[in-house]
C-alpha cells in the first residue's frame, strides 16, 4: 500500500474527511503530529507529503521549529517528482519552498465558506479539470501567498484572495482552503474570535451548511484523484 506522510500543525488541525477519503482510496496516512514534538524523518521515505494548516507563517522557526524540517520534505518531494498537497499554512509553505512570497496579515481575511473560481489553468489539471467553475470551501486565513512561485500553474481564485490554488510541476499542490474540513468543523471555532471581527457565527455556520453537499461532492472527487497520483 502507498504511504503518504501527513504533517499536523495544530491540535484541531488533523486531516479531517480527506484524510478518510484517500485511505479509502488506497492510501496508507503516517499522520505526525510535528506541532506535540513528534519527530519528522529526515529523510522522506513515503510515496508523497500531505502539509495542513496552522496559525504560523512557513518560516516562523521561532515559534514552530518543526517547520524547518518540513520544508525540507517538501523541498526533497519537489526534487523528487514525489506528490504533494499544502493546505492554506501547507500551502504556503509549499510556495514558500519553491521561491514564492508569504505575507502575513495580508489583505483581506476569509473565514467560513467562501466561493472559488477555477482559472484557465485548471483545464488540464490532474486534480481540478471538469470541476464546477465555482466550487465553495471552508476558508480560515488572514495570511496570504503575494506571489506565485516561478513556473506555478495559477488554479483557482477568490474575491478576497488571488491564489487560492496552484501547481507545481505535475505532482506538486497547495491550496489556500481546507478541503478537509467541512461545515462540522466550524463548529469548533472560536465564536468570540469570529465576533470580534464583526462576524456571525452562527450566519457562518448556516451558510457552511448550505453549502455543504455541492462542496463535498467536489472535494471527495479530488481527493480521489490525488490518491490516484500518489498511487501512479
Amino acid at each position: 500500500m502507498s504511504r503518504l506522510l501527513v504533517v499536523q500543525n495544530g491540535p484541531g488541525g488533523g486531516p479531517g474527511r480527506f484524510g478518510d477519503w484517500l485511505d479509502a482510496d488506497g492510501l496508507s496516512l503516517d499522520v505526525v503530529h510535528a506541532y506535540a514534538g513528534a519527530p519528522l524523518p529526515r529523510h522522506l521515505a513515503h510515496d508523497g507529503v500531505m502539509v495542513l494548516g496552522g496559525g504560523y507563517l512557513p518560516d516562523d522557526d521561532a515559534r514552530a521549529p518543526w517547520l524547518a524540517p518540513t520544508r525540507s520534505l517538501v523541498a526533497e518531494a519537489l526534487e523528487r517528482g514525489a506528490p504533494v498537497f499544502g493546505v492554506c499554512l501547507g500551502g504556503q509553505l509549499l510556495a514558500h519552498v519553491a521561491g514564492g512570497t508569504v505575507r502575513g496579515e495580508h489583505g483581506a481575511p476569509e473565514f467560513g465558506s467562501t466561493p472559488l473560481t477555477l482559472r484557465s489553468g485548471a483545464g488540464d489539471d490532474a486534480l481540478l479539470a471538469g470541476l464546477p467553475e465555482r466550487v465553495t470551501a471552508i476558508e480560515h486565513h488572514v495570511d496570504a501567498i503575494t506571489a506565485l512561485p516561478p513556473g506555478a500553474v495559477w488554479l483557482m481564485e477568490s474575491e478576497r484572495c488571488a491564489h487560492q490554488a496552484f501547481r507545481m510541476g505535475d505532482r506538486a499542490w497547495g491550496v489556500q482552503f481546507h478541503p478537509e474540513a467541512g461545515a462540522d468543523r466550524m463548529r469548533s471555532w472560536d465564536p468570540e474570535r469570529m465576533r470580534a471581527r464583526g462576524l456571525d457565527p452562527a450566519e457562518l455556520c448556516r451558510r457552511a451548511e448550505r453549502d455543504e453537499p455541492a462542496a463535498e461532492a467536489v472535494w471527495r472527487e479530488v481527493a480521489r484523484r490525488f490518491a490516484g497520483v500518489v498511487l501512479s
